[in-house]
């Protein structure tokens, strides 16, 4: 077994020649999606999960191999490397022993060590550290000179080249490391002269706090280290002193002489100054890590949640991004989300023309069919529904409030100036809320992600790793969805497996020079595209009317000849398998099988002919909130409200019940049970009931209950 292997196989438990078929199929630039769904017979059929903690693990082993080669050509260049040391180093499996390994050789020039060696103050300090002397000023006297003006001169230097010893040797730094991550306590500390600041205030029960290290929840970590940042308070982590120093007396110490004393200063001196800050501070940046990582998480699973949100689906929406004194901007959309016509009307104060407005919708939704009304669920959201709700529309119209989250950032972005050269912010935003509704996932994509709100501290977290993540999530999202190949935009087509931007807009540009794309195969006409990016992506482009019905499916190109040799065995055309359950079910697959192709694949191609194209998400449905409810003024301790899930954390979640601000149900008020997973209760965009338990007006909080 390969290095490589070896390591991802220890980290995972995954068979090992599904690694290693995954991993050349991952050096053959083939993607997560792609891989999961269309080599299942190589992987032994793991699943997207799985295929990508061997992505993360290979990445890990990567860098720590390449950190290996930097350490190793370091060592060679300071002629200090051993035999023995370059097996330790090339054994180690991670890089906090790794750097361990390395501390002693990267010194910086500046430190009190290295210029006590300078002094020449060395020999001293392998003397007092043989502990075999009983008079040790006599002996320091001998290296009183130069820079060096005394005795205590010479034995501060040579304390402070034992003590980087000291600090330098690994089984102590392990030890301290082990009595950190078990019984480290982080405190705070308000900081005196910003404790009445009013940015300060949401920091407050933090102005002195003292918890576990190793049980701090990850929301309440992140907070506290936001408000540090913000210079709000001051944290310190501390373990028992007298407890570490002994630990490090008991094994550096082997006799009681004239030496005992200067090295005990150099241990306390060790531990103080060089110890306790780095080692502290990496079991901070640790509990940051997992805290991250915690907080990262909870924003994928959102972030899958929001991105498969149920679609309305081709229809033609009115789009309402609605306001007070400026108005509510209102668009009319086709089925395919193209901008028809745009208007402003005034229907609450100051202007107050009500009947005016209604009017105004009530005919634009004659003129242009309308089939459904989304209304943004901003700034005068409430209001603006029950004008709309008063109206009586000829034809039956389904009436929606739309999550407004990050409508601000695409309007401003150069995909809205793209896409609407000639409008401005407020067109494009009420656009955007329209699009929503129609294909949650077509214009969700279109903004960054981090920007959509369903997240904790998602801008506190370690922006490198919460981007991989959340494009991971986007791409999967896609591509088990599958795009319209004719009308998906270049964002959305960016995530398509093999695609990426470049190709995307290639796409794009063909499809507005060419016309709509007829078939799958016509997309290797497009500049730059390649067999390697079609092999990848074809399956997960879908045409709707295609000549070829595979076309919109999700059967790859590579199987087609397969699923025509089906159809041909028994008689028929392949339109004449489509749907046809009875027929599908009596087929032998295992006659199909081939040394590439098993029956994981085929029993694929037969659930996609069952339904070809189906769209895995549920269809929207429309949610009232309790009209009664319009501020937080409205709301009453135990009242029964109907609300929506808006956003998940670790503590949590977050409901709007149709006011400004949204109510929290806590893990202990979700279920009379341990809750151990918040997602096991509920789910983004769920419609539920709760209960009212506390309502704190001045600082608007609102305790909830999920209601069973």
């Amino acid at each position: 077994m390969t290095p490589l292997l070896n390591y991802i196989v220890s980290h995972t438990k995954l068979p090992e020649v599904s690694i290693k078929n995954t991993v050349e199929l991952l050096n053959e630039d083939c993607t997560i999606p792609f891989i999961s769904r269309y080599r299942k017979e190589r992987t032994g059929n793991l699943d997207e999960v799985q295929i990508g903690d061997i992505v993360k693990f290979k990445e890990q082993f990567e860098t720590l191999e390449k950190r290996k080669a930097a350490i190793l050509k370091a060592l060679e260049e300071q002629d200090a490397l051993t035999s023995e040391l370059k097996q330790k180093i090339e054994a180690t499996q991670d890089l906090t022993t790794l750097e361990d390994l390395y501390l002693p050789f990267k010194k910086s020039r500046k430190t009190k060590a290295e210029t006590a060696r300078q002094n020449g103050l060395e020999p001293l300090a392998k003397i007092i550290m043989s502990q075999n002397v009983n008079d040790v000023e006599s002996v320091a006297y001998k290296y009183v000179k130069g820079e060096i003006k005394s005795v205590e001169d010479a034995l501060e230097g040579a304390r402070h080249i034992i003590s980087e010893w000291i600090n330098e040797l690994t089984d102590i730094r392990n030890n301290i490391r082990q009595q950190l991550e078990r019984f480290a306590m982080i405190s705070t500390k308000v900081v005196k002269a910003k404790a009445d600041d009013e940015n300060a205030q949401k920091f407050r029960d933090y102005f002195e706090w003292e918890e576990a290290l190793s049980r701090i929840p990850s929301h309440r970590l992140l907070a506290i280290l936001r408000a540090e940042s913000e210079g709000f308070i001051k944290v310190k982590i501390e373990i028992d002193d007298e407890k570490a120093l002994t630990k490090i007396e008991d094994r550096i110490m082997r006799s009681n002489n004239d030496c005992t004393e200067q090295i005990q200063i150099a241990i306390q001196d060790a531990y103080k100054r060089l110890l306790l800050p780095s080692l502290s501070n990496e079991a901070l940046q640790n509990a940051k890590t997992k805290a991250d990582e915690a907080a990262i998480s909870v924003f994928a699973k959102n972030l899958k949640q929001l991105l498969l949100g149920s679609p309305l689906g081709e229809k033609r929406v009115l789009a309402i991004d609605p306001g007070f004194r400026t108005g509510c901007k209102v668009v009319c959309l086709d089925a395919q989300g193209g901008l028809l016509y745009n208007e402003t009307i005034y229907p609450h104060p100051p202007k107050s023309d009500t009947i005016g407005a209604m009017k105004k919708i009530s005919s634009l939704t004659e003129a242009y069919q309308i089939e459904a009304i989304a209304i943004g669920n901003g700034t005068a959201s409430r209001e603006t529904e029950a004008v709309i709700r008063k109206i009586h529309f000829k034809n039956d119209i389904q009436v929606f409030v739309v999550s407004e989250a990050g409508a601000s950032i695409y309007s401003a972005s150069k995909i809205a100036r793209d896409e609407f050269p000639n409008y401005d912010v407020t067109v494009r935003g009420s656009v955007s809320i329209g699009r929503r509704l129609q294909d949650p996932l077509a214009e969700l994509v279109k903004i960054d992600a981090k920007s959509i709100g369903v997240g904790q501290y998602q801008h506190d977290v370690d922006q490198t790793k919460l981007k991989k993540e959340l494009d991971v999530v986007v791409e999967s999202c896609v591509n088990a969805v599958g795009v319209n190949l004719n009308t998906a935009s270049t964002s959305l087509l960016s995530y398509v497996s093999g695609i990426g931007p470049k190709l995307a807009e290639n796409i794009v540009a063909y499809r507005d020079e060419n016309g709509a794309f007829t078939s799958r195969n016509e997309v290797k006409k497009v500049p730059r595209l390649g067999g390697k990016a079609f092999e990848q992506g074809a399956a997960f482009l879908r045409i709707k009317e295609a000549k070829n019905p595979l076309d919109d499916s999700a059967v790859h190109p590579e199987s087609y000849a397969i699923v025509e040799k089906m159809a041909k065995d028994l008689g028929k055309h392949v339109t004449d398998l489509i749907g046809n359950k009875d027929q599908l079910q009596n087929i032998d697959l295992k006659k199909y099988c081939t040394e590439t192709v098993g029956l994981p694949t085929l029993q694929d191609i037969i659930n996609e002919l069952e339904k070809p194209g189906l769209d895995i998400r549920e269809q929207a449905k429309v949610f009232t909130f309790n009209q009664n409810i319009k501020t937080i003024n409205d709301l009453r301790e135990g009242q029964l409200l109907p609300g929506i899930v808006n956003n998940i954390t670790n503590f949590g979640c977050f409901v709007d019940v149709g006011i400004k601000e949204s109510g929290l149900i806590h893990v202990s008020n979700l279920s009379d049970s341990f809750v151990k997973d918040v997602n096991e209760h509920v789910s983004l965009h769920q419609q539920v009931i709760v209960k009212v338990l506390d309502v704190d007006v001045p600082r608007k909080r609102i305790q909830l209950k999920l209601h069973k």
